[in-house]
């Protein structure tokens, strides 16, 4: 059984690797520069079964586990951090929630579309003045008849805009209560929901990132996920996937400006050698791949025991934190190891140097990891 998940995972990054070199690193700075949301290319990836790589067959999906799923979105983020990350969100948050607690209903109307790449998922927690205060969202659900009536504005989303569905939670009781927001799907074109500002970042930029606003958006209770109240709840255990996602991520951007920071100190020479040769250059190298090595370890274990059903909060929090401060750190040293042309968009670890910033922030910053890391700890205890 061994044998067979390492040849599968195998496969997937062959074509995960392949597909990235040939349908998204050619246009890396163009879409950079554009800020364009490439939707077509996500489109291209679910005819690969890159869209809904752990929803199981009988809904469409690929069926695989994290262990396919990190080499999905390490390969596809070493060559560019954007895809990775809407790739991460499309997987692990808006398709993952509906997989998770979505009745069966639900799942047979939804994840199809979601998993083929036909529709591109979204999912709304974060709001302006509460991010990492979600007890406290002011974007609300009250109930009216049969139906739900959204009023607010979710900030930060990705595929704010573009996305054809979102799950959004809402707040349906007093803030900061216990049990105080439910999970609802919400199809774009629903009156009442539009796009508001997208975002003009420093990286990422080809992963959209806009608002989404709800207007006395009536939603039918239907379309709620699981029992009023459990949004929050929900929201923890999707989470806890999602920070492996953001580690896998940081591990791809980590690996792809390590790989041209290597490849560069070989070439590039100085005092009639190449700059490889001098202490302050491999001493580099020897920091950052040994991080990186690490990083991929946290990783690993916590996708293993996420294929295995455990428990992984403690886990995935440590991997997304490590994970996403080397990716920051070795992108940092690419840019010093290429020095001048380091600094220049004719080389690649300027948008290295950019994303990977993203990763200690989103889906919970590192200073929040530092506090679940801890609880889980001394809970031990």
């Amino acid at each position: 059984m061994y044998a067979v998940k390492e040849e599968i995972t195998e496969q997937v990054c062959v074509i995960a690797r392949d597909f990235a070199n040939l349908h998204i690193k050619p246009y890396v700075m163009q879409w950079d520069e554009a800020q364009e949301f490439p939707a077509h290319i996500f489109h291209k990836m679910g005819e690969l079964g890159l869209m809904g790589v752990l929803v199981p067959e009988e809904y469409g999906g690929s069926g695989f586990g994290y262990a396919a799923y990190k080499v999905v979105i390490e390969e596809i983020s070493k060559v560019c951090g954007s895809i990775g990350l809407s790739l991460a969100a499309h997987n692990s948050l808006c398709t993952n929630h509906i997989l998770l607690f979505g009745n069966e209903d639900q799942k047979q109307k939804y994840l199809p579309r979601l998993a083929s790449g036909e529709w591109i998922g979204a999912w709304g927690l974060t709001e302006a003045n509460t991010g990492s205060d979600a007890g406290n969202m002011q974007c609300t659900a009250k109930k009216e008849g049969n139906n739900w009536a959204l009023n607010g504005t979710k900030s930060w989303i990705t595929h704010g805009k573009s996305g054809n569905v979102a799950v959004v939670v809402a707040r349906t009781g007093e803030p900061r209560a216990r049990n105080n927001a439910t999970a609802f799907v919400v199809e774009r074109g629903t009156p009442g929901f539009s796009a508001g500002k997208k975002e003009n970042k420093l990286g990422m930029r080809a992963s959209e990132t806009a608002e989404m606003v709800f207007d006395n958006c009536i939603i039918p209770d239907e379309n709620r996920l699981g029992e009023v109240g459990d949004g929050f709840k929900q929201s923890m255990q999707v989470l806890d996937g999602g920070r492996i996602s953001i580690a896998c991520l940081s591990l791809g951007i980590a690996k792809g400006a390590f790989e041209a920071a290597a490849k560069y100190s070989k070439e590039r020479r100085q005092f009639d050698q190449p700059i490889s040769n001098f202490q302050g250059i491999s001493f580099k190298i020897a920091d950052m791949t040994t991080e990186i090595d690490a990083a991929e370890l946290l990783i690993m274990r916590a996708c293993s025991l996420k294929d295995q059903h455990k428990k992984v909060t403690r886990e995935a929090a440590m991997a997304k934190y490590y994970a996403s401060e080397v990716a920051v750190k070795v992108a940092n040293e690419a840019v010093q190891i290429f020095g001048g042309n380091g600094y220049t968009k004719e080389f690649p670890v300027e948008k290295f140097y950019r994303d990977a910033k993203l990763c200690t922030i989103g889906e919970g910053t590192s200073e929040i990891q530092k506090i679940v890391i801890a609880r889980e700890t001394l809970n031990k205890f």
